[in-house]
């Protein structure tokens, strides 16, 4: 059942792949449980959690210490479910902390041990139609639970307005109006910006914030110390895009999932000059397809992983396009649903304090 198909040990990255299922409702029947898996090379898992509490709505995260931060969530209301939030986890799948909130889709831990979480609020904003809407709301808070900052998208419409074509904008309002009216931005990111070769454009300054707003197919940047979005793209190129992150030579990774397209792709794009640098497409591009979450990541060692997550798929391509690895998954759980969020690769060095 180790789901390997493809492994090519001289090429790929060496490291451990994090993944779980996701599954529709947060709350869980007593005597059943999820999973998360921690699996080596050959698609064996090195170390699994087993979580009888709650599910998992997007992506884990392991902490250095060998913990594992899991999120649920539910986007009807926090009340609807009393296990809503991030939990951690030991390695013994014991409860060790937790924080109640509409978690959605993304968070990030800093080095201080802070969170920064993207949740939800619902307010009227008369600027994108009548109707109700449902907003992007990112909180920051730290160990103790304080909360030291916080920004509200319908906030900052203007700045995201000031930084788009007006063809972009209409596109923009055109979403925010018709289609997806009540979720007229479906952020499902928040990816900080690490230390990087352009750092000195004050837009992607490190500890600033990227976004993805899926509905209306743009990404952009949030200045963390004004809240002000600083600079954005995306309308009529990327289609339902998931995860843009800045990598180590100031190009920004995305998945670009091709929602309406009929096909996804990898991209790296040049922010400064706003043109592609790298992509991966398949051959033929249909072969190569989710129409919704997803991810890609950077490796170490120049390779690109990538989640197909629509598929369970997971697979880890050169620059050339080599596929070097491929995962499909092999262990379902009778309830969760047949796709993966999200998966990151860990080193073996960063894993050691886990399986010592």
């Amino acid at each position: 059942m180790s789901g390997i198909t493809q492994y090519k040990p001289d090429k790929a990255y060496e490291g451990y792949t994090l993944f779980s299922e996701t599954f529709a409702e947060p709350n869980w029947e007593v005597g059943k449980e999820a999973v998360v898996y921690l699996i080596d090379m050959n698609g064996e898992p090195a170390h699994t959690w087993h979580l009888t509490q709650h599910t998992v709505q997007s992506h884990c995260r392991l902490l250095p210490n060998g913990h594992l931060l899991v999120p649920t969530h539910d986007r009807s209301g926090v009340t609807q479910c009393s296990n809503v939030g991030i939990f951690e986890y030991d390695p013994d799948s014991t409860i060790v902390w937790r924080v109640r909130c509409r978690t959605d889709h993304d968070y990030q831990v800093r080095d201080n041990g802070n969170l920064l979480i993207h949740t939800l609020n619902e307010t009227m904003c008369p600027p994108l139609g009548p109707e109700l809407k449902r907003h992007p709301y990112m909180i920051e808070i730290t160990r103790d639970k304080e909360l030291v900052w916080e920004w509200k998208g319908e906030e900052h419409l203007e700045d995201l307005e000031a930084c788009l074509s007006p063809e972009a904008w209409q596109h923009v309002l055109d979403r925010a109006t018709g289609r997806f009216a009540f979720d007229w931005a479906h952020n499902n990111t928040l990816q900080l910006i690490p230390p990087h070769k352009n750092e000195g454009d004050a837009r992607f300054k490190p500890g600033n914030i990227f976004f993805s707003y899926r509905s209306n197919d743009v990404i952009g940047v949030i200045d963390y110390d004004t809240g002000d979005i600083v600079w954005a793209w995306g309308p009529g190129i990327i289609d339902g895009q998931h995860k843009p992150h800045i990598l180590a030579n100031g190009n920004v990774l995305i998945f670009d999932n091709g929602t309406l397209r009929g096909y996804s792709r990898v991209i790296e794009l040049n922010p400064l000059t706003e043109t592609i640098e790298w992509e991966y497409v398949a051959d033929p591009k249909e072969a190569f397809f989710s129409a919704a979450i997803s991810g890609a990541q950077r490796l170490p060692n120049g390779n690109t992983l990538i989640c197909e997550g629509g598929k369970t798929r997971l697979f880890e391509v050169t620059s050339d396009g080599e596929i070097v690895w491929e995962f499909i998954n092999p262990y379902r759980h009778e309830n969760g649903r047949p796709v993966i969020y999200r998966c990151l690769r860990y080193s073996p060095e960063y894993v050691a304090p886990l399986l010592s």
